[in-house]
């Protein structure tokens, strides 16, 4: 299926907290997985990753692309007109052609391709000013906040680093800036995937987290809207945002660890715990634009 991208100056999500936070994490991420790269032997990139018939080179090779995309896309924000390239966008598809079109070329070729590539992801986003944080530019889900084009930079690596790594007996490290930018944004993703599907939606769920502590409500409209969950106890009686107070109270919780919760609506892993039929459409989004019913460790971007 094609994505849906909102193109224009009504983003489909907005994320809380401020935008220019997400550059840390960003970074670390990318330097720690250099160095796993780094250190890879011969034999590592031709094994499985946990994309379906993705080695581990295949997974670099999306990740280079994908590098390149965010550089383009947060450089035509920049000059105030936000790329549309995937407009005409397949999730499953046209990844997968980008990394059949790139094998053949050598591991050593790809990775220094990919850390060129950070280079010049960082040199264009570590000068950025705080009005810059703010100016649309264009992401998966359509043109968002230069903040949210790289939550979605973050997750998507985060998510691949893994898939590069757990397979090959290694365990990436879980910092607690990353997972909860992680945890934020994929909660975001699968809410602005139901609001894109051109079907009028409206909903509410609540994210509670462990490790790290991670508490936020995800309000689903004509657009989605990210709040600290401290935000929602407070209008919970006044019933201020939207719903009734019996309603409010019956908002469902999806609570666990931070970095299983990204897993699942990652399509990564199954949830914690059983999803009630009449609101999986507000945590199954991603599982339903990369056409997965379920946990099948398919998910590859940009995406």
């Amino acid at each position: 299926m094609l994505l849906n991208p909102r193109y224009g100056d009504n983003p489909i999500l907005a994320l809380y907290g401020e935008p220019s936070a997400i550059l840390a994490p960003l970074i670390s991420q990318r330097r720690r997985l250099e160095v796993t790269l780094a250190a890879m032997a011969e034999a590592d990139w031709a094994h499985p990753s946990r994309c379906d018939g993705w080695s581990c080179l295949d997974v670099l090779i999306h990740l280079e692309s994908t590098n390149a995309f965010w550089t383009a896309s947060i450089t035509g924000g920049l000059k105030g007109t936000p790329t549309q390239f995937l407009a005409s966008f397949d999730p499953v598809a046209s990844p997968a052609a980008l990394v059949d079109g790139a094998r053949g070329v050598s591991a050593d070729v790809v990775l220094a391709k990919f850390l060129a590539s950070n280079e010049a992801l960082f040199d264009v986003i570590e000068p950025l000013t705080s009005s810059e944080w703010s100016m649309l530019a264009e992401a998966p889900p359509g043109h968002v906040s230069i903040s949210a084009v790289l939550h979605h930079a973050l997750w998507d690596s985060w998510i691949h680093e893994r898939d590069i790594c757990l397979p090959l007996g290694l365990t990436p490290s879980s910092e607690s800036d990353e997972v909860a930018a992680c945890l934020m944004y994929a909660a975001a993703l699968s809410g602005a995937a139901a609001a894109s599907s051109g079907r009028p939606v409206e909903g509410m769920f609540r994210v509670r987290s462990e490790n790290p502590e991670v508490q936020l409500v995800v309000e689903i409209g004509e657009s989605v809207r990210l709040r600290q969950g401290d935000w929602f106890d407070e209008h919970r009686e006044a019933g201020g945002i939207g719903v009734t107070v019996a309603e409010t109270a019956a908002v469902f919780e999806l609570a666990g660890d931070a970095t299983e919760l990204v897993e699942a609506l990652s399509v990564r892993a199954p949830f914690p715990a059983a999803i009630p039929e009449e609101i999986s459409w507000m945590l199954t989004g991603v599982a339903r634009l990369f056409e997965a019913e379920e946990a099948t460790h398919s998910l590859r971007g940009p995406g």
